[in-house]
């Protein structure tokens, strides 16, 4: 038997929703304060997924200043069979300050998954985490997170549902709550509902987006509810089985649901698939902390688990227990594909490169990253520092391993002090590491430095550097699980010199910024990036010959 092994998508792909048309499969995952927005990955067999496309790549939406971890939450994906469209429904966290949590959801929809998407139709700004139901007479409903902001009330809140008229862009039924009694390990979010032999059925995270976290199923014969919870009382997917009862527990956190006999941990927030061969599956997030720590830097992951439906319509992971897997059996009639490799060689030899490149809080335009001026380059001109939650000029890829180097050539010529290019290691704007070529004034010559930012603190190491006579110099990071060296050749040179050894970066990890004890600082994950900064005249420019990322380089480390 075939098998599939978790993560399917490894590195940051949270909250994913999954859906199958024809013979595809899709998935959309979270993007945060990333641009472009809205990550949608494909696939055939259901363990290789390649990043199509992006819903927002344009400055559709604002991205600015978005503290982490707000911005683009939950995107759900869904097909209306009777129109012919997909849909994405989202969320947009603008503020999470005082517990409020102040968000507001939208639906967008396609012809193709391709695009081009509609304009944003507003639905509601009463929580997060909507998702979109296309029943069987052409009604549509969302259901949502009602986000709880009072005192002594059940926290997070509750789900609810509503139809929504999209011809009429406005709701047309109020709100009904429909999770009075339904789970024990509460926080419950990311509703999704499903519709088989008479039911429907109501899926939802619970338990936090911590070691809690599972997924949780109850049905009714209306959608509107009562909702009747799964007999067993549990969640039918988590990383963590043993009972909890943590109603009205606002911790994401609960650490001490840590289960230390799992390779995966964090197993929550499903959504459903069948394939053309009736088998069903349920992605979700998932972690995989350092060893021996709780430390989470590729953030959370999506993953997958064969489910069945029991004699009695209930839906149970396929062994019968509720423990996700590292490994699934694969489809019964699936081809896998060639393993993608999730390796990075970009040599910007065309007018565009890779769509896995990123950027932290504004999107990509010609202005400021381009493979045109100067053809075999890619020029980025200099933004803010790297603390800008506004403009910063950097050009990223998720983390996808414990054990990898990234590599990039730079040619760059600053005149001032604070214009600097490099490469480095990227949480947030409080929380990274950055290997740079810049003026240093000391050396009375260009120089190859690092410098670091620990929960919003710089630090910079003033008397580790290298003096360089031209400014062409090629730079290294080499990651191996949570710790960092870094290295740095120029043209004359036939070795690479260490710059910095063993730079303890755990921390650049969703447990490690930001947070106070017992809670998660962030869920967004550790990225790879270029950068140039210019805080002068905004005027220069480094031309970056290639970038590179090499995964997986000591396997062993891992025993």
């Amino acid at each position: 038997m075939t098998k599939i092994k978790n993560p399917i998508i490894p590195g940051m792909a949270p909250d994913p929703s999954i859906l199958r048309v024809d013979d595809k499969y899709y998935i959309a995952t979270s993007t945060f304060h990333w641009a472009p927005a809205i990550e949608l990955y494909e696939s055939t067999d259901l363990q290789n997924w390649h990043v199509i496309e992006h819903a927002f790549n344009n400055d559709e939406i604002s991205l600015q200043g978005t503290a982490t971890p707000a911005g683009i939450w939950a995107p759900h994906l869904s097909y209306d069979q009777k129109n012919k469209r997909y849909w994405i429904a989202y969320s947009h966290m603008l503020n999470m300050n005082g517990r409020e949590f102040n968000a507001n959801s939208f639906a967008i929809w396609s012809d193709s998954i391709h695009g081009p998407w509609s304009e944003p139709i507003y639905l509601t700004s009463i929580g997060f985490d909507p998702s979109l139901f296309h029943d069987e007479d052409g009604k549509t409903y969302v259901s949502i997170l009602e986000w709880e902001s009072r005192p002594n009330y059940q926290a997070p809140g509750r789900i609810v549902i509503a139809e929504f008229d999209f011809e009429a862009h406005k709701l047309a039924s109020p709100w009904h709550t429909v999770t009075t009694g339904f789970t024990t390990r509460g926080a419950s979010e990311a509703p999704n509902v499903y519709k088989r032999h008479g039911y429907y059925y109501l899926m939802i995270a619970a338990g936090g987006t911590g070691y809690a976290h599972g997924v949780e199923i109850g049905r009714s014969r209306n959608i509107f509810g009562p909702y009747e919870p799964h007999p067993s009382g549990e969640p039918i997917v988590t990383a963590s089985p043993a009972h909890l009862f943590s109603k009205g527990d606002p911790d994401a956190g609960q650490f001490q649901m840590y289960n230390p006999t799992s390779p995966i941990q964090k197993a929550g927030h499903g959504s459903l698939v069948e394939t053309p061969g009736g088998e069903w599956y349920l992605a979700h997030l998932m972690s995989r902390p350092l060893p021996h720590t709780t430390l989470n830097p590729l953030g959370r992951e999506t993953g997958l688990q064969k489910m069945h439906w029991t004699a009695d319509d209930w839906l149970e992971m396929a062994d019968g227990s509720n423990l996700a897997k590292e490994t699934v059996d694969a489809p019964k009639d699936a081809i896998i594909e060639t393993p993608v490799s999730h390796d990075i060689t970009e040599s910007f030899a065309g007018h565009t490169y890779q769509t896995n490149f990123m950027s932290p809080y504004r999107f990509q335009h010609e202005q400021w990253v381009n493979t045109t001026e100067r053809p075999g380059h890619l020029r980025i001109y200099g933004g803010e520092s790297l603390f800008s939650q506004m403009n910063p000029s950097m050009l990223a890829t998720r983390a996808t391993s414990f054990d990898y180097s990234i590599e990039t050539e730079v040619e760059f010529q600053p005149d001032h002090y604070s214009e600097t290019a490099g490469l480095g290691l990227y949480y947030d704007s409080n929380n990274w590491l950055y290997l740079r070529l810049y003026w240093s004034a000391s050396a009375n010559s260009l120089a190859v430095g690092l410098s670091q930012a620990k929960l919003g603190e710089k630090i910079t190491y003033l008397y580790q550097k290298l003096p360089v006579q031209v400014g062409k110099v090629q730079l290294k990071v080499r990651y191996n699980f949570g710790i960092a060296t870094v290295l740095a050749k120029t043209p004359a040179a036939d070795e690479w010199t260490t710059i910095v050894a063993d730079i303890d970066v755990q921390y650049l990890s969703d447990e490690g910024v930001n947070g106070v004890k017992g809670e998660i600082g962030g869920f967004t994950g550790l990225f790879n990036f270029l950068a140039v900064t210019d805080a002068h005249q905004h005027d220069s420019f480094a031309d970056f010959t290639y970038y590179k990322v090499l995964n997986d380089l000591d396997e062993s480390a891992l025993d």
